[in-house]
């Protein structure tokens, strides 16, 4: 594929920069303009550039405008619409800017690809080309912005300001909705929309964290793909979904970027864990600087674990934009298209394993810390099945994707059979397991992973409810991982990755064990702690993740949004409201803390950053999901039959021997 890239350079001082990469004849659906007020020809020239000089980052520069480089009928068009930068005492001046300085600010930002004029289908025979894959066709959207005395102010870091703007929307609208919210609520959307990143003027993201007693930020200053999904269901919620578009595309833009660690690169597929918005000056003292910016693979990550989930939630909230906006353009662009095939083709790679489970290393989820998680861990298993239904549903179907789709169908349906047959514990199971014999040696054993009775730890004899079960934590031959994770069984209700018996019978488990999972805080990540022997052999002594703390028993509150969305789905709409009674007795007086520790729940954690954005987030959309249930079942998924009817092995339900289907084999009385 023949592509060209240019830097068009303004003759006007101080110069305008921006980048275009086109192919063929055509740009962005469209013929570049050849002469006329499109763009003047006769004040640029261009110059060719290394493309792997522009992949650090995604930038967007700002220039300081003199008045007098433009006069009133100075327009910059693009694509169709035209926006006019005017000096001082033009009659089209906003009120704002009149009797201010002549200065002004040129943005370039969103820096996001716009091939919907283009067929669908042209990506197919690109799809698997490094070229294709490394290639960036950005168009440029010109902002008109206010004039400004001296030098711009950086627009990179926290939306701020009692009355800022974030997106189109201003932050005075709370007064407006004031009526029907409490004053917990109230503080809580000041405090998130005061943790919105802006990108060249524009809402990205929010940060981790925006404790103001934090004197060593670490990443918490950096926008998360995890983190944000609860902020990104509040405003959607909310009605605001500009942020969650620019969000969803700019995260798609740094999934093309190279990662690299120690000389190994991974596949194209992989989504950063987190973003940065950074600012640096360009060459002169006219006050203008670029900004960019700086994606985490992983590589400045503790322990350097690259994010798998990152790619699984981009999907799942891509799908949630479309349900919630009507904005169903936006999956349709090819490059969007493109991106949900990329993290699909790195899911869906062939490899060793004979299992439908991703395998995957310790902390490559939102517990992204040594906690014996590696191997098929649920919360992965659960949010790779939420992303494979969200997928296809998404994914355009034509002669280039139908493959595709068809290894979607058949993961989807073996991995629901594998996870429901194998993670699946209630008391009858484990009783059953109790009883196993081990060493079998047969294509039809009973105790296909030679799981040994007395890995059944003591704590669950007792605890394990006569109603109700869960799915455990792990699978691997010969390793059970019998905690209870939230995170992984509440999508796996949300999902229905568990049938419904299953899913009732989650919920169930809950509301009986209400005392260990929710108690003073919703809700523990996982139960119960590691401790003594367990704690220093798997954690490695990892003094973060002490017994009934962070990870390791920890509560964390943005959980509850996950709970809420589940409670609704499983008709326990008062039980998700219990949760958030709980949770909002405390959550304003202990300063929105990231977690709390002890078994119960009653302490803040020992190393807890407070104003967590997402524990605000988690907290608004529980609230927005009681206040709009009919808006919860736009987000999650009812049993499909037709999987149920699918077997990926194609055998029939009465062969004999070998060849028989495990799918359809009655269970042993």
């Amino acid at each position: 594929m023949n592509s060209r890239s240019c830097i068009c350079v303004s003759a006007m001082k101080p110069c305008c920069r921006f980048l275009i990469s086109f192919r063929s004849s055509s740009l962005f659906g469209f013929s570049p303009p050849s002469s006329g007020r499109l763009i003047n020809s006769s004040k640029l020239h261009c110059t060719k550039i290394d493309s792997r000089s522009i992949r650090s980052g995604v930038h967007c520069r700002r220039f300081v405008l003199d008045r007098n480089d433009f006069s009133d009928s100075d327009s910059i068009s693009w694509g169709g619409g035209s926006r006019v930068l005017r000096a001082r005492g033009s009659s089209s001046s906003s009120s704002s800017s009149r009797g201010r300085g002549g200065r002004g600010v040129l943005l370039i930002p969103r820096v996001a690809s716009d091939f919907r004029n283009h067929s669908s289908s042209s990506l197919d025979s690109h799809v698997n080309d490094k070229t294709f894959e490394s290639m960036f066709v950005k168009p440029l959207v010109f902002k008109e912005v206010e004039k400004t005395q001296g030098r711009p102010k950086k627009e990179s870091g926290n939306g701020g300001g009692k009355y800022a703007n974030f997106g189109n929307v201003d932050v005075r609208r709370e007064t407006e909705r004031g009526s029907s919210q409490n004053d917990d609520e109230k503080e809580a959307w000041k405090l998130l929309r005061g943790a919105v990143v802006n990108y060249c003027g524009f809402p990205v993201g929010t940060v981790a964290a925006n404790d103001p007693g934090d004197k060593q930020t670490l990443n918490y200053d950096q926008v998360f793909i995890r983190d944000f999904v609860p902020s990104a269901y509040a405003f959607l919620l909310d009605g605001e979904g500009e942020i969650v578009r620019n969000f969803l595309l700019h995260t798609l833009q740094l999934q093309s970027w190279e990662k690299t660690v120690d000389c190994h690169s991974p596949g194209p597929g992989l989504m950063p864990a987190s973003f940065k918005v950074k600012s640096e000056p360009l060459e002169g003292n006219d006050g203008s600087f670029e900004e960019f910016l700086d994606p985490d693979f992983g590589g400045s990550a503790i322990g350097r674990v690259s994010p798998v989930d990152s790619g699984l939630w981009w999907i799942i909230l891509l799908r949630a934009y479309g349900k919630l906006t009507g904005d169903y353009t936006l999956q349709e662009r090819i490059d969007v298209q493109t991106g949900i095939k990329l993290i699909l083709k790195l899911c869906l790679a062939d490899g060793f394993d004979m299992f439908p489970t991703l395998l995957v290393t310790d902390g490559s989820c939102m517990i992204d810390r040594r906690m014996g998680i590696h191997g098929h861990p649920l919360e992965i298993q659960a949010l790779f099945y939420s992303a494979l239904r969200c997928a296809r549903e998404m994914l355009i179907v034509n002669d280039g994707t139908k493959n595709l789709v068809a290894a979607v169908n058949n993961r989807l349906s073996a991995l629901s059979f594998h996870i429901r047959e194998y993670y699946w514990v209630d008391i009858k199971k484990i009783n059953e397991i109790y009883r196993y014999n081990t060493e079998e040696y047969s294509a039809d054993a009973t105790n296909k992973f030679n799981i040994y009775p007395d890995q059944i730890p003591t704590w669950l004899v007792d605890w394990i409810p006569d109603k109700g079960g869960y799915f455990i934590g792990n699978l691997q031959p010969a390793h059970m991982d019998f905690r209870f994770f939230t995170l992984g069984n509440l999508w796996a209700v949300i999902s229905s990755l568990g049938d419904q018996e299953q899913n009732e019978g989650v919920m169930t488990l809950i509301e009986e064990k209400w005392d260990d999972l929710v108690a003073n805080m919703p809700l523990k990540i996982c139960f119960p702690a590691l401790e003594k022997d367990e704690w220093r052999i798997i954690t490695g002594s990892d003094p973060k993740n002490t017994p009934w703390s962070y990870h390791n028993g920890g509560s964390w509150p943005t959980l509850l949004w996950q709970f809420t969305l589940a409670c609704i789905k499983m008709g326990k709409l008062e039980l998700a409201k219990k949760a958030v009674a709980v949770a909002e007795k405390r959550l304003k007086e202990d300063e929105w803390p990231e977690y709390y520790d002890t078994k119960s729940g009653r302490f803040v954690g020992k190393q807890s950053r407070l104003y967590q954005t997402w524990t605000i987030a988690g907290f608004l959309a529980s609230k927005k999901l009681i206040e709009q249930p009919e808006k919860a079942s736009l987000l999650f998924w009812e049993e499909d039959y037709q999987l149920l009817e699918t077997c990926v092995c194609g055998l029939s339900r009465s062969s004999g021997g070998k060849n028989k289907c495990l799918r359809f084999t009655p269970p042993r009385s």
